[in-house]
Parts: structure tokens; sequence; C-alpha cells
């Protein structure tokens, strides 16, 4: 029995996607709400379950195609009979003798292990056989850190790799310059329309201070253990840089409000973005009423974010909305930056790297542990002198953690 796969429902407003990615090929088994396929959104690649189980038939549209929710995209024929059939249809590919790339194989022909296009390239460059490298995304799925993972140990190498990768040695004598040209997924599209429309509508300014993490860097020190053996999950830098920004929100609404027409919305919650990787880059979810959450709900729900990012689990729910973002370039060595706001918000908080610098404390040299921290907002909205109270009210909240506490 044939049925049909159909677009799902993919969020409010959200009436069509990019095919990101084919996960089961023609002829392959499937189980029922196996991913078969991925949807590239505005805002978040997401799966499409098969409905029964059965043998994945025939594709109706290709990679890179943009589909109509409700649209029927492919077929799947139902039943036991189907499914015991493929092993032996995926048979001959197995045996054949003039596979060209060993290396891939794996990929295409172990049914049982489902790879996201981002993951499934990195196993093809490092000509690996994803069965034999531990999955700890959901449901056993790999991720990146996995492959990774497998890549530094040296491990999981698919065999016939260095025989295929040998040719490709002798032939490249001299520099190299190959070009490879790859088609902009629906999310990049997206923010890169966005961020250029921020940069052409608002009045951007971007305000600098620097903060003496040493109160910080003690308390994490001190409590690390504690917390984690209580609360089940590390205790970070964000959880305190969330909790002051709730603060200086209140002290300066304005830096919390956006600009609607001719009309300027103050929000009385705080929705905070925070920015993590996903293996297609950067997304941005969103911690709803961050005001009343303890540090502990906080880390709690940006250790759940993490994870679900690198599984692709994300949903367009878990982005929409947002008053104000917090992006953490330190993370990967940024030294400064000046972030651009993610509309329609209108201020956003970049966080840097932590080095130890030469300070003058009571008259005396020191070296402390310091971060640069940079406040970008529309100056339509917000003025200079309420940007900077915001900047300098987050600064004393991160070098007296106390003030969290009293609400000070």
């Amino acid at each position: 029995m044939a049925t049909e796969v159909k677009v799902p429902t993919l969020g409010e407003s959200v009436t069509e996607a990019t095919v990101g990615a084919w996960l089961k090929k023609p002829g392959e088994a499937v189980a029922v709400d196996e991913p078969i396929c991925s949807l590239e959104t505005d805002k978040v690649a997401v799966d499409v379950p098969s409905p029964v189980a059965g043998v994945m038939s025939q594709h109706l549209v290709a990679e890179g195609d943009t589909v109509n929710v409700g649209a029927v995209i492919a077929i799947v024929e139902e039943g036991a009979a189907a499914a015991k059939a493929a092993p032996a249809a995926a048979a001959p590919a197995v045996s054949a003798p003039a596979a060209p790339a060993p290396a891939a194989a794996p990929v295409e022909e172990s049914g049982s292990v489902t790879l996201s296009p981002a993951v499934r390239r990195l196993v093809l460059e490092h000509g690996l056989d994803p069965s034999r490298i531990k999955g700890t995304g959901k449901d056993g799925r790999l991720t990146k850190d996995d492959v990774m993972a497998a890549v530094a140990a040296g491990t999981a190498k698919a065999e016939g790799a260095a025989v295929a990768a040998a040719p490709v040695a002798a032939v490249a004598s001299g520099p190299s310059r190959a070009q490879e040209r790859v088609k902009m997924t629906r999310l990049r599209q997206t923010v890169a329309k966005r961020l250029k429309s921020a940069q052409e509508t608002a009045a951007l300014l971007t305000t600098f201070n620097d903060v003496d993490m040493s109160a910080v860097i003690e308390a994490r020190a001190k409590y690390k253990d504690l917390f984690e053996k209580k609360h089940g999950v590390r205790l970070g830098f964000m959880g305190f840089f969330t909790k002051a920004v709730c603060m200086a929100l209140k002290d300066v609404p304005a830096v919390n409000g956006q600009i609607e027409g001719d009309e300027i919305v103050y929000n009385d919650f705080a929705d905070i973005s925070v920015a993590v990787s996903a293996p297609n880059g950067l997304v941005v979810p969103v911690i709803r009423n961050a005001e009343s959450m303890s540090v502990a709900q906080i880390e709690k729900t940006i250790g759940d974010f993490g994870k679900r990012a690198k599984e692709g689990a994300l949903t367009m729910e878990d982005m929409k909305g947002g008053t104000f973002t917090i992006s953490n370039g330190g993370v990967f060595g940024s030294l400064m930056s000046t972030p651009i706001i993610n509309p329609p918000q209108s201020a956003v908080l970049g966080l840097h790297r932590i080095e130890e610098r030469p300070v003058v404390v009571n008259g005396q040299i020191v070296a402390r542990p310091m971060m640069y921290l940079a406040l970008s907002y529309d100056h339509r909205l917000i003025d200079g002198r309420e940007a900077v109270t915001f900047l300098v009210a987050v600064k004393n909240a991160i070098e007296d953690p106390t003030r969290l506490l009293i609400d000070l």
C-alpha cells in the first residue's frame, strides 16, 4: 500500500521550506516516525518523519526544491513485506566490485544509521564508517561532536578509505586552486536579509565597557560542584550574565523595547534570545520570562537548547519572539566585536573571551581576568546615556554578584 509523505505544519506564518537533504533513498527500509527528509525553513531545520513502516518508494521533489506546507514530497510502500524486500534490493550495491568511493559506502548503505546533512558531509570528508561511531544525539543519532571525536581518536575509518585517497594525493601536485560552489540554505539567506535590513533600517551604534570577572570566577569555582550535584547542570557564566541583563532591563526599559510603526512597545517581561551553535550555524532560541527564573533554571534551559541544537531538534516555537539578545563570541575566542541587533529587538549584548590584563586597583597595577562587553543598540529608541547606564549596570552586577541576590 502506497502512503504519501506530506510537508508538516512548520509553525506560525511559515508556509514553505526548502528540501535540505533526503535521509532515505528509494529502496531503503524506513521505520515509522523515522526521519526520511530534512527541510530548511527561515529559522530552523526540521526532519520529516515517515508516517508508516515500509520502504521508500519514490522522491517527488529534489534536494534544493521549495515546497509548501501540505505538499506531497515522497511515497512510502507500507508493510512488512516491503520492508523485507529492501535488504535484497540493496544487496547488489553492497557486493558490487567496482565501488570508486568505498569510504562513502557505509553512509549510503547503512540503513540503520540516519545522518543529518552536516554529519553526512563530515563522515564523507574523513572517510568514516558511521555504524562504528556511537551516537549521543536523540535516539542514538550521530552529532558533529561524535564524528569529530572519532576523527580525533583515529577510529571508525571505513575499509578502503586510505586506498581511495591515494590516487587523489598522487594527482595533487602544487598548490590547489579548487573551488566549491554551494547553494545558500534558506536559513542563511534569511539571516543575511535580516541583518542587512537591520543595518539599513536601524540607527546602529555600539558602546563598550570591560568587566573584571574575578568575583564570578571565584563564585563559580567555589560552588560549581555543589551546584551540579543539586541541579544536575554545570554552573556557567551565562546564568550570571542573563540575571544581570534582566536586572539592567528593569532599570533601563528602553533597551527591552521595540519600535512598531510610530509607536514604542515596552515589554514588562524579559524574553532573552541566546545564540547557540548548531550544525548549520548559529541559532537563537529564547529563554522566556528569564526575569523570573533562577540561575539554575537559566543554566538548565541553555543546556537543553545547546543539546537540542546539536541534534537538530530545536523547533520554530523555540526561536519565536525574544526581546533582547546575548551573543557569546568569547567561546570561539573573540576579543571584541560589534554585534548586530536581531530585529525587531533594539539591542544585543556581545560577550567576549576572558584574558588576564593589567589593571589599576587601589593604585596598584595587578593582573585581572577581564572581558570586553559590547552593547549594540538602535539609537532611534535608545539614547547613549541609557545604553551606557545599562552596560554599567551589567558590569556592576558581574563584578559584585551579591547584587544579583539583593536586586541592586
